[in-house]
């Protein structure tokens, strides 16, 4: 079994500079450069500065944490708000961020996307009946994360 050895204790001064590069690669959450501080065996104290130093020099912006997480989930992995919402909880982001990042996905696109997903989830889903189908396919989408009203509103039009 393999056994992970303590991290080499850092300064604040060796720390900020490994972040910097660190989050300068990627947008990063203040819990993620948070952990990554405590890794680096800081200690409570050095870690809050350490996080408000990356704020002020703009290394890590929520805001624009939330906006490329959404753009990002929405446009390559084609999920939905409400999947987008709870995986920008977990992080630990403000709900004015996520409102924020959600109201910036187009609506058009949005539908657009929920329409080409119905209709290729509905030409590989195998049911019995109609009903079975059209219910496989809606818990699909659901999964995804797109909200059940917006789902059974355009399985419902399409037959109708």
């Amino acid at each position: 079994m393999e056994t992970k050895r303590p991290a080499k204790v850092h300064t604040l001064k060796t720390a900020l500079e490994k972040l910097r590069k660190y989050c300068a690669y990627q947008e990063r959450t203040q819990q993620e450069a948070r952990d990554k501080f405590y890794e680096l065996g800081l200690h409570q104290r050095e870690v809050e500065q350490g996080i408000s130093l990356l704020i002020e020099e703009g290394f890590i912006n929520e805001d624009r944490f939330a906006i490329a997480f959404a753009g990002g989930r929405f446009r390559i992995k084609q999920w939905g708000k409400n999947k987008i919402k709870s995986e920008l909880r977990l992080r630990k982001i403000s709900e004015y961020c996520i409102r924020k990042a959600l109201s910036l996905i187009d609506d058009k696109d949005y539908i657009k996307a929920l329409e080409k997903l119905i209709a290729q989830k509905g030409i590989s889903t195998k049911g019995v009946n109609e009903a079975q189908k059209k219910y496989k396919v809606a818990r699909y989408a659901i999964g995804r994360g797109f909200e059940s009203d917006l789902v059974w509103g355009l399985l419902n039009a399409e037959v109708g």
